[in-house]
């Protein structure tokens, strides 16, 4: 059931599974392709360095060294490109319905802003391509703000930002840990399943 709409000071939007799509089936093949390596191994080398990558601790080139360490293989600079490219690629398609909420509540008047687990090379090209980021007031950037989530830190540094009350701010994200890590800083949370359900509680 969704929540009941109450008035907030701002809404503050997940990006990757509410208004940008998961990394894609396709984007993941090649990015296995790219590294030339089997894909279980691939998937636990990637996600197990990501963390300090995503918080803007290392540089993508180091990242990709980090996870050539953990596969026990070496990529050389022209290989470490192409993992950037393939990267930033696998990650670069749109919901089309959420931006056009996200421009209706900016033309409305409604304060919008945006929390998101995100390395540099990725943010670098979301706001190359994507006009609409400049209808959020804030853009918090995992990679620039040192934070991501579910650390609290990270919603701690979001309200600061937007010199927001927690209980005036709801968050919209797609994963339970970071929606209950919301509502652990006092933050009202919408667990995302969809375009409609979002418009309810808005």
């Amino acid at each position: 059931m969704p929540e009941s709409p109450v008035t907030t000071d701002v809404v503050l939007f997940d990006l990757f599974g509410v208004i940008a799509r998961h990394q894609s089936t396709e984007g993941k093949d090649r990015l296995v392709r790219t590294a030339g390596v089997p894909a279980p191994e691939f998937r636990d080398a990637y996600w197990g360095q990501r963390r300090p990558y995503d918080q803007g601790e290392l540089t993508g080139p180091a990242y990709w060294n980090r996870v050539a360490d953990a596969l026990a293989v070496r990529f050389d600079q022209r290989r470490i490109a192409e993992l950037i490219a393939a990267d930033v690629a696998s990650w670069s398609a749109v919901d089309e319905t959420m931006v056009a909420l996200v421009e209706e509540l900016a033309v409305s008047g409604r304060r919008i802003a945006l929390l998101s687990n995100i390395p540099e090379e990725l943010a670098l090209y979301y706001e190359a391509h994507h006009p609409w980021l400049e209808h959020f007031s804030v853009r918090a950037f995992s990679c620039r703000m040192g934070h991501a989530k579910p650390d609290p830190g990270a919603y701690r540094w979001c309200l600061q930002a937007l010199n927001a009350d927690p209980n005036r701010a709801l968050f919209v994200d797609d994963r339970e840990e970071n929606i209950h890590a919301a509502k652990e800083t006092g933050i009202r949370a919408h667990l995302f399943t969809g375009p409609e359900q979002l418009r309810a509680t808005l």
